[in-house]
């Protein structure tokens, strides 16, 4: 499933609300073919618990949970994780969804998680490693023993057109002041955050997730609504940063005005 193009006459705001509303309508749906490879290939249903780190505005529990998965996930950006309740929750349903640690979504009598997922690849390098591999251990110990971890990651810079929008974000971001949330992609990244988390790996897979966007301004929404921008914009302007991102995106605007990066993507399965 490719992402729909979709275009948006909002304008853009450098307001958190606007960033987190850009999110769930333009940018989080590009990560869907790697949601459906991921539950298809674990066979995601009636019998799944999922808990979901990084879970932003739910797009991914959304899925989930019309495959019949009973669906709880956290996300550190209380903005997104609103949207989440109100695609969710919208009349008490039965998803949890919550601000801290996994562990504050776990009840006394109730059955452990049986998969997690940290889908977002900023989640995963947001951050320190040890901070992320110790969030991944700590979601491990909600789960069954043995259940699935899967951790998601771009793949290889050379087979990833964001990758050149994203070095804007890392070149002008201070890294004593602002360390930048992006970095390339090691060829074992995932492998080691699974071991640092006590994780033991257990497969892998590629996903092509292409950035489709209908014009520049939605495309500029969009990757600026991922976070990984926001080091940059402290650092120097939010207009400098704008400006130097139509430029990295210049090279994939298509005759018609729409915007077209292919991405492959990384994931890997981990056992808690």
């Amino acid at each position: 499933m490719t992402p729909t193009l979709v275009r948006r006459h909002r304008p853009s705001s450098s307001s958190p609300e606007s960033r987190a509303r850009d999110w769930a309508e333009i940018q989080e749906r590009m990560l869907v073919p790697l949601y459906e490879a991921v539950y298809e290939r674990l066979e995601v249903g009636s019998g799944t618990r999922l808990l979901s780190l990084g879970c932003g505005s739910g797009l991914a529990l959304l899925m989930a949970a019309a495959r019949g998965a009973a669906v709880s996930g956290v996300d550190p950006d209380g903005r997104r994780l609103a949207l989440a309740r109100e695609r969710l929750q919208p009349e008490g349903g039965a998803a949890r969804l919550g601000h801290g640690a996994p562990e504050s979504l776990t009840e006394r009598g109730t059955p452990a998680f049986n998969l997690v997922t940290a889908f977002d690849p900023l989640y995963c390098a947001g951050g320190s490693a040890h901070g992320m591999a110790t969030a991944l251990a700590r979601a491990a110990s909600c789960a069954e023993r043995g259940a699935p971890v899967v951790l998601a990651g771009w793949g290889p810079h050379e087979r990833c057109a964001a990758s050149g929008a994203l070095r804007v974000a890392a070149r002008l971001a201070d890294p004593m002041c602002a360390p930048a949330r992006w970095r390339p992609s090691g060829r074992d990244d995932l492998e080691n955050l699974a071991h640092e988390a006590g994780l033991r790996p257990d497969g892998s897979g590629r996903v092509a997730c292409p950035y489709g966007y209908a014009d520049m301004g939605s495309a500029v929404r969009g990757m600026l609504s991922t976070g990984a921008f926001d080091a940059a914009a402290r650092a120097t302007d939010e207009e400098q940063v704008t400006k130097e991102l139509v430029e990295a995106l210049h090279p994939y605007l298509r005759h018609d005005g729409t915007v077209w990066m292919p991405n492959i993507f990384r994931y890997l399965i981990a056992r808690a």
